[in-house]
């Protein structure tokens, strides 16, 4: 894959933060059953207790709690569907990010802060505080441009590598689901 330059990304960024503050959308949902591996699906399940159906949260979580559990802060990690396709300008790359949600919304911390739900369907989803930052693995798909630029402080402050959240309440999430702000 050839990697975005910085020019690329700086040309599209007007874009990527005119994402709507509300009523977005979800645009794709990946599930990892087993570390490097992707599953793309239509619909899924979102459990308090179990995290994404057919998502390896609970047993592989790289965050744990002291009794050794997952920790529902990095239950559901969420990326900017169009800061993703300013990365790869392929949705087939997508799945690469590792996260279960991508969406069309505004991820900043002025407009999701730590503490703000999120429902989706029946679900409802929480932000949380814990920073979602590229890492190697992400450097290696994307390019070190891209992990340096969603991790800069404009990076940060739009979350452009992302945000994660906690599931409150079980239901279904489906491609083209609405996303609220509660």
């Amino acid at each position: 894959m050839k990697y975005v330059t910085l020019n690329d990304i700086e040309s599209r960024m007007p874009w990527v933060l005119n994402s709507p503050s509300d009523k977005g959308r979800v645009k794709l949902m990946v599930v990892r059953p087993q570390t490097n591996e992707r599953e793309v699906l239509s619909q899924a399940l979102f459990s308090s207790e179990a995290g994404v159906t057919g998502d390896n949260w609970q047993n592989q979580c790289w965050k744990t709690l002291a009794n050794g559990q997952a920790d529902p802060v990095v239950q559901v990690a969420i990326m900017n569907a169009r800061m993703i396709d300013v990365l790869t300008r392929d949705k087939n790359q997508w799945p690469l990010a590792g996260d279960q949600l991508f969406v069309d919304l505004d991820l900043s911390v002025n407009n999701l802060s730590s503490g703000t739900q999120l429902q989706i369907g029946a679900v409802v989803l929480e932000i949380t505080a814990e920073p979602h930052r590229a890492c190697r693995k992400f450097e290696q798909r994307f390019g070190e441009v891209a992990r340096q630029y969603v991790n800069s402080a404009q990076g940060d402050t739009h979350r452009l590598r992302g945000v994660y959240a906690k599931i409150i309440s079980t239901g279904e999430v489906s491609i083209g689901d609405v996303i609220h702000k509660l």
